[in-house]
């Protein structure tokens, strides 16, 4: 198979967050370079709108107040390909969140923006095989996020409102754009191809500690999953469509060991994804999603819908 069908394979494996928007890492998926060692560099981003009310896991209404978060997050990455097999990879993101809440007596609106938690991470391919009509790698992913980001949010006191101010979907750990604690990464992503049909799948689990004002994030496991077609556009231009079903399940948060009753979740998005290769270097990347199934603890908000980007240049 050619170095650029390969990569295009390697595009199709993202990992993309899901519902806690900050939980998931972008990570190149394909473990090396089928063209040998060499730097990339790129950018992942996720826009997530939260405006369903959920108490529970049972709908609840949202009027007149409209409590509502928009959350952008950017991750910036670069990294360096050691071999047909390993890569290393940092990622930088930006968060941004536009929110509209209830604060005891008033609705409280604002925006928080600002540097997230940096993370360093490398993959693995340690199966990859090429046959004829046949192909399948699968790679493993480890790493480590560190607390570079505000993490001021997660010190916000619980007001309950007061009529007719309804109490409020959206805590600090919803808005803070960092955790303030060292958190453990790992993964592992797949991919199988016969003539021009293909699957993917991969899992990421995040391992939490404890972090600023006595807050941890619960452990959290991100997944996707899903079939796909690839089409030649030319000789050095080609793309895939996927149809992929995704998702995120998380438990508690604690504070000083006590459990948060409005931080447990469990969300499945179904979606399509197209990926697209400009010659041997350039990758851009398109998804979507729409939530079918949320289950929550206490009283959330949670989201709507959500749109991927990736742009991924090797050089």
């Amino acid at each position: 198979m050619q170095p650029l069908t390969l990569s295009l394979l390697a595009g199709a494996l993202v990992l993309p967050a899901a519902a806690c928007d900050m939980c998931s890492v972008y990570s190149t998926p394909e473990g090396g370079s089928p063209g040998g060692p060499g730097f990339f560099g790129g950018v992942a981003e996720q826009f997530t709108h939260f405006g369903t009310l959920q108490d529970n896991g049972q709908r609840i209404d949202n009027a007149p107040y409209r409590q509502r978060i928009d959350s952008s997050v950017a991750q910036f990455f670069a990294g360096y390909h050691l071999s047909d097999r390993a890569t290393v990879q940092l990622n930088i993101p930006w968060v941004y969140r536009s929110y509209s809440r209830p604060q005891g007596t008033y609705m409280q609106s604002g925006t928080e923006q600002g540097l997230g938690d940096i993370s360093l991470s490398g993959t693995y391919a340690l199966l990859r095989e090429t046959s004829g009509e046949f192909t399948y790698t699968w790679s493993l992913m480890g790493g480590l996020k560190l607390p570079t980001g505000n993490a001021d949010r997660l010190g916000d006191p619980d007001i309950d409102g007061v009529a007719p101010i309804p109490d409020s979907g959206i805590g600090g750990h919803d808005l803070a754009v960092g955790s303030g604690s060292v958190d453990g990464l790992i993964g592992s992503s797949l991919l199988l191809r016969w003539h021009d049909w293909m699957a993917t799948g991969m899992l990421q689990y995040g391992i939490r500690s404890t972090g600023s004002f006595g807050h941890r994030y619960a452990n959290d496991l991100v997944w996707s999953a899903g079939p796909g077609r690839l089409f030649k556009l030319g000789s050095d231009r080609s793309l895939s469509l996927q149809l992929l079903g995704s998702g995120e399940s998380k438990g508690k948060d604690t504070f000083y060991g006590v459990s948060d009753d409005d931080s447990a979740e469990t969300v499945v998005y179904v979606g399509p994804q197209l990926t697209v290769n400009w010659g041997p270097r350039l990758t851009g990347q398109l998804g979507g999603d729409i939530p079918v199934r949320i289950a929550n603890s206490g009283l959330q908000l949670v989201p709507d819908y959500r749109v991927r980007a990736v742009l991924n240049l090797r050089f």
